[in-house]
């Protein structure tokens, strides 16, 4: 992608101010402890600090007997944690997950992106515990000291006190707090017995034409349902996420095959999909479409309507025109749409991608700024700015770059669409994986059903939040594929594919954030690996790189069966201070690329040319390597 030749760049320029809650840095010693301005008293019998299970668990506080809960079984910031009697939900699941010198984060099951915090960094007494966003910040480290006899207090990094429940109350519903450790029962805790789901042992999924579990944010919608309640799914999510550009919400929201009368407006890391096996199987009558309206002065500027995604379905639009304002990573994939599209808001939008999609009517490109559609059937086209690029594409403008800056390539020289979720007429759930075409143009479902195979959803290991990497990785060897569901995976150890065709495929913009400055995932030199539908997100410590595709001089001809990575997108900052030298590196040959963003963030938080340091977006040692949609953005080398 060629630099912005403007003087005033309308996605930073006019960024939108967000208020940013800071912790604290992380960085003290053990033994330090007493010169946080509060001695840490042991229970008798104490002992030194102890290792926690490692897997989900109960936490039970001695007076009460009662569990440490997510109230209301919420996942968003500033979720109390209380205690409630115990009854084996999701709500009173808890990792321990080690940072630094004997201290832990403590994540719920819910949204393990979420851990216990103390409210505003306190270090009085009586401050109370919250489910927040994870930042590494001291006031969400907490030290596991053993008192013996199966028992724990937990001791905050930060103001040097313990996990207390006021009052020592044995109510439901009353929420923790932190206070000067005493060694009472309120103070101390046992653990339950941890909760695992070993892929090898227990199935991922239901029976035969029943919904797996998919988690608590896919969305799954029949036609049986009211247009209603449907539509105030869609306004909730959409009124969650409408602004939430670096939150760690994540959404699906998915249709079984049939007809809905309903208006998908699509916010920041939410998917909008069919599960029919055509794109014709589900059709909105309404709209799915992406909008500027948040933007604070009024402008219409797409120019920050990132990490959304709508595919795999029809929409008749009211009015006649359906609009995709919209700029990187933000696909519109194997969509039919029935009548008009518009790229922009009336202020800039700055780069899409449009695939495998039939536009009856006219798109209109207005003021968008980049734009690469492939193998796609548009009626006609309207509108260019600094560059509009077709590759295989049916009804597309002439050849005419630099002046229109149209550039049209005849046919997609080798290519293979996403796989994608579906329910076929048994109502089982399975995954499409598309054959490699090429020299091709026009959609892949133009006459028919697309060529390519189907595998049933046992075949994957359903991958939920708070699932460790060692947990995936013995999926993988059990010779699992893996879905990742919507939410944010903090990762400890590289998740390693090694088995060829293996498809990894994420659900709502799944995001991957390793931890300790781990790769995020390597594939080893074989054939046909497809990853789709991912984030990753570089995580506070550097990562030497995040993604490798192959080892170090691999030679393997895959040309008859190519890796595929579509729709996977790195951050570099933006969330938190990301830094990673490299985010992916190509070693193998023949591999596809379809639709990538690689960006170091350039606004809003961690960013600044020393902290969210990242030298390489792309490095290519492979032969044959084909990508289309590639953006990189902002790397310092």
């Amino acid at each position: 992608m060629t630099a912005r030749p403007r003087t005033t760049d309308p996605r930073s320029g006019r960024q939108r101010s967000r208020p940013v809650r800071r912790t604290l840095a992380f960085g003290l010693a053990t033994g330090m402890l007493a010169a946080l301005g509060s001695a840490v008293v042991l229970a008798p019998g104490a002992q030194a600090a102890d290792t926690p299970p490692t897997d989900w668990t109960t936490v039970i506080n001695k007076t009460s007997g009662k569990c440490v809960d997510a109230r209301a079984a919420a996942a968003t910031d500033g979720t109390a944690v209380q205690q409630y009697t115990c009854n084996g939900t999701a709500a009173q699941q808890w990792q321990f997950v080690a940072t630094s010198n004997g201290y832990y984060r403590v994540n719920n099951k819910i949204d393990a992106a979420r851990a216990w915090d103390v409210t505003d960094v306190s270090t009085a007494d009586n401050a109370l515990i919250q489910l927040w966003s994870y930042s590494s910040g001291k006031n969400q480290q907490w030290q596991p000291v053993s008192e013996g006899n199966g028992y724990y207090h937990f001791v905050n990094l930060n103001s040097g006190k313990c996990l207390d429940m006021p009052a020592a109350s044995t109510a439901d519903s009353v929420q923790f707090g932190q206070y000067t450790c005493n060694g009472t029962g309120a103070q101390s805790f046992s653990f339950g017995t941890p909760t695992t789901t070993p892929p090898t042992d227990t199935p991922t999924t239901p029976p035969s034409g029943s919904t797996p579990d998919f988690g608590p944010n896919v969305k799954i919608f029949d036609p049986s349902m009211s247009a209603s309640s449907i539509q105030s799914t869609l306004n909730t999510v959409f009124s969650k996420q409408e602004t939430n550009q670096f939150g760690s919400d994540r959404y699906a929201l998915l249709f079984k095959p049939g007809s809905y009368s309903v208006d998908a407006n699509v916010g920041f890391y939410t998917q909008v999909a069919g599960l029919g096996l055509s794109p014709d199987d589900v059709n909105i009558n309404g709209a799915v479409h992406a909008e500027a309206d948040w933007w604070p002065d009024g402008s219409q500027n797409a120019t920050q309507n990132f990490w959304r995604d709508a595919e795999n379905l029809a929409v008749t639009p009211t009015g006649g025109t359906d609009r995709w304002a919209v700029s990187q990573a933000a696909p519109f994939r194997r969509i039919h749409v029935k009548g008009n599209m518009a790229l922009d808001d009336g202020g800039w939008a700055s780069g899409g991608f449009l695939a495998d999609s039939k536009v009856d009517g006219n798109v209109n490109s207005g003021s968008q700024q980049q734009w690469i559609s492939r193998n796609d059937q548009l009626g006609s086209w309207s509108g260019s700015n600094w560059n509009m690029v077709f590759a295989g594409v049916s009804g597309a403008p002439s050849q005419t770059f630099p002046s229109p800056p149209n550039t049209v390539v005849g046919q997609t020289p080798v290519v293979r669409e996403k796989p994608f979720l579906y329910v076929d007429s048994a109502g089982n759930y399975q995954v499409f994986v598309p054959a490699v075409r090429t020299n091709t143009s026009g959609t892949s479902w133009a006459s028919g059903s697309a060529a390519g195979s189907s595998l049933p959803i046992s075949d994957f290991y359903i991958a939920k939040p708070g699932d460790s990497a060692a947990t995936i990785n013995a999926a993988l060897a059990d010779g699992k594929n893996l879905l990742f569901t919507p939410g944010v995976f903090h990762l400890n150890d590289t998740i390693k594919v090694t088995r060829k065709d293996t498809v990894v495929l994420g659900l709502g913009l799944a995001t991957l954030i390793p931890d300790n400055g781990v790769s995020v995932m390597s594939v080893a030199d074989v054939d046909g690996v497809k990853v789709a539908g991912l984030l990753i997100d570089a995580g506070t410590t550097n990562s030497s790189v995040l993604m490798t595709v192959g080892p170090t001089g691999s030679s393997v001809d895959h040309s008859a069966d190519p890796t595929t990575l579509s729709d996977v997108f790195f951050r570099i900052g933006g969330a938190a201070v990301g830094k990673a030298t490299q985010s992916l590196v190509v070693n193998s040959n023949n591999v596809i690329g379809d639709h990538m963003w690689l960006w170091r963030a350039d606004h809003t938080y961690g960013v600044g040319w020393d902290s969210n340091t990242a030298a390489n977006g792309l490095i290519v040692n492979g032969n044959n390597v084909t990508m289309y949609g590639l953006f990189v953005e902002h790397y310092q080398q």
